[in-house]
């Protein structure tokens, strides 16, 4: 008996899905505006790095499972509902709502099982399973505590998630990759159309820090300006599209699992934390276009960029496209901008960056040829 086709297309019901769990990078870039420290950006690392896992995982799941039927559909609804409740608590998730969000983490890990466990990828469930439930009874357990402990948890939940299986790949998915059977035009789509949701996340973060009681022409003129550097973020993430569908398409079936793993975990997990940053800091400028910026805002922003450049990279790296010299380049430029935002108008260090952005895509990103992964022999 023959596995069934893999998604080809992005079903309505994910794109919704996507937008329920993109709140929870709304609900981060809001606590870190209001924490700008170092300490304000590990709580958002880490708690970015549980939920992040757990997308990653619906991803594979509607990838391999096309959501079509009403059943499928009612159980991402449930999914959905307990990503609501995680980005609801998540202000206040390693305080006082932690159980709050450790319950909706319950109900995102439980659907996804029950869910997967319907296909015909139940060997790669089966040892899938233990690491998710484990993560998600540490978090629960770590809402009986306070102060230190609940880090402890936390960062164990995700250790347990996201790097245990690597170090024990015989007795994880990782050994029977091949047991999932992935779509490459879907999947490249889901993260591409999650991608173009989060940047919208940073368009709204414009909107609100708009001081609409003292509109002048400079602020305008700076709403404006800070518009064109999400869409050259846009521009960036998909002159990569083709690439990486080529390269997945060509790729033999069980490494093309391992591809994706390595293309879309971790490399997307920075790209998307780079988002969070560089949201709170175009907040910051928007609402004070004439003043420098704070020491903490002006490095979120250039920060924010320059990490999502260095998730781009990683994806090119993954997929074995070559990685142009105007990107790293560009990354320590934007970087640099910190000492513009924190000594002139916001507006001026983001004008600075969209440059960047712009002159690094006209002078590396002409349709860079990639390198043809070997057929596989048989």
């Amino acid at each position: 008996m023959g596995h069934p086709r893999p998604a080809d297309r992005v079903t309505p019901v994910e794109v919704f899905f996507d937008v329920v769990f993109v709140l929870t990078i709304t609900q981060l870039t809001h606590v870190l505006e209001t924490h700008l420290t170092w300490a304000g950006l590990g709580h958002t690392v880490l708690i970015f790095g549980l939920l992040w896992y757990l997308y990653t995982g619906y991803a594979w799941l509607t990838n391999h499972v096309p959501p079509h039927t009403a059943t499928a559909k009612a159980l991402l609804f449930a999914g959905m509902a307990g990503f609501l409740l995680t980005a609801v608590a998540l202000p206040d998730a390693l305080a006082d709502t932690g159980l709050l969000f450790a319950l909706g983490y319950l109900i995102v890990v439980v659907v996804h099982l029950i869910m997967f466990v319907r296909s015909d990828a139940r060997a790669g469930v089966h040892r899938l399973a233990p690491y998710n439930v484990a993560a998600a009874l540490l978090v629960l357990a770590a809402a009986a505590f306070t102060g230190p402990a609940v880090f402890v948890l936390w960062t164990a939940a995700v250790l347990t998630q996201a790097v245990l299986p690597y170090l024990l790949p015989r007795h994880s998915w990782i050994g029977v990759a091949a047991a999932f059977h992935l779509g490459p035009d879907h999947f490249v789509e889901r993260h591409g159309l999650l991608v173009i949701v989060a940047l919208g996340e940073s368009v709204v973060a414009i909107g609100i820090g708009v001081p609409t009681d003292q509109l002048t022409a400079g602020t305008a003129a700076t709403v404006v300006l800070a518009l064109a550097l999400p869409a050259a973020l846009w521009w960036t993430y998909f002159a990569d599209s083709r690439p990486a569908t080529a390269a997945l398409t060509d790729t033999e079936p069980a490494e093309r699992t391992r591809m994706a793993a390595r293309t879309y975990v971790l490399p997307h997990f920075l790209l998307l934390l780079g988002v969070i940053p560089t949201a709170a800091g175009l907040h910051a400028a928007v609402a004070h276009p004439d003043e420098p910026a704070s020491p903490g805002a002006a490095l979120a922003l250039s920060g924010g960029v320059a990490l999502y450049l260095a998730g781009v990279s990683a994806a090119r790296r993954a997929l074995h496209v070559p990685i142009a010299p105007s990107r790293p380049v560009a990354a320590l430029l934007v970087l640099a901008t910190v000492a513009i935002g924190v000594t002139l108008p916001g507006a001026v260090q983001i004008v600075t960056i969209t440059a960047v952005l712009v002159l690094m895509l006209l002078a590396g990103d002409r349709s860079p040829r990639r390198h043809r992964t070997r057929p596989a022999t048989g």
